[in-house]
């Protein structure tokens, strides 16, 4: 299994934390997602971050590949067992990629005029959340999951981004701590990406 992966795309980071959260044996290959190698172009033309090969499966789509972990290695679950509660999560993950993620590409790749409202608009939505992230340990679950392998990566990149959401507000302080301070987390990081801030002890 090899994971092609750049070091600094944030869902290329989300499937890198799966893999480590769950202790799976895999080649992390990192490249630049502008001059991909050639070995991913034969396998997925697009040469789109991240890319995940295994024997004759190609997936490249975060998601799906963070999906397709969990059920190909079942131990420890990251998905909720009853479909119910799996139909949530997806639901979950998906307003988070409509509703923060699309921000933060729109930070990350506009002028900074757009970038300014971008990032105003992250951050309010964020400390909005500020109720969910101190009800429970973990992201509406009393149990680390998928939801929070999907979050983590956006969080770490805030204060790069020069967004704040933490200094004033315990609540989105503890969840990140919390996260961060995760052995796998902590292994899930580029060099690139332990350059973006400080890693807690």
């Amino acid at each position: 299994m090899t994971l092609f992966s750049s070091p600094t795309c944030p869902m290329s980071h989300c499937a890198r934390f799966v893999l480590h959260e769950k202790g799976i044996t895999a080649d992390i290959e990192y490249y630049d997602p502008n001059n991909p190698p050639e070995d991913l172009l034969e396998l997925n033309p697009t040469g789109i971050s991240p890319t995940l090969i295994e024997r004759d499966l190609v997936l490249y789509d975060s998601r799906i590949i963070m999906e397709y972990l969990d059920e190909r290695f079942p131990h420890p679950p990251l998905h909720q067992m009853d479909p119910v509660s799996r139909a949530n999560a997806r639901m979950l993950i998906k307003r988070i990629d409509q509703d923060w993620y699309q921000l933060l590409d729109e930070i990350i790749n506009s002028g900074e005029k757009k970038s300014a409202r971008a990032k105003k608009l992250l951050r309010e939505s964020l400390l909005a959340a500020t109720p969910i992230f101190a009800d429970r340990p973990f992201f509406m679950s009393d149990e680390f999951s998928l939801i929070d392998c999907a979050i983590a990566p956006l969080l770490w990149r805030l204060p790069s981004l020069g967004i704040d959401v933490t200094t004033q507000n315990e609540a989105i302080n503890d969840y990140t701590q919390r996260i961060f301070r995760r052995a796998a987390f902590k292994r899930s990081l580029s060099d690139a990406e332990r350059d973006m801030t400080e890693t807690p002890k």
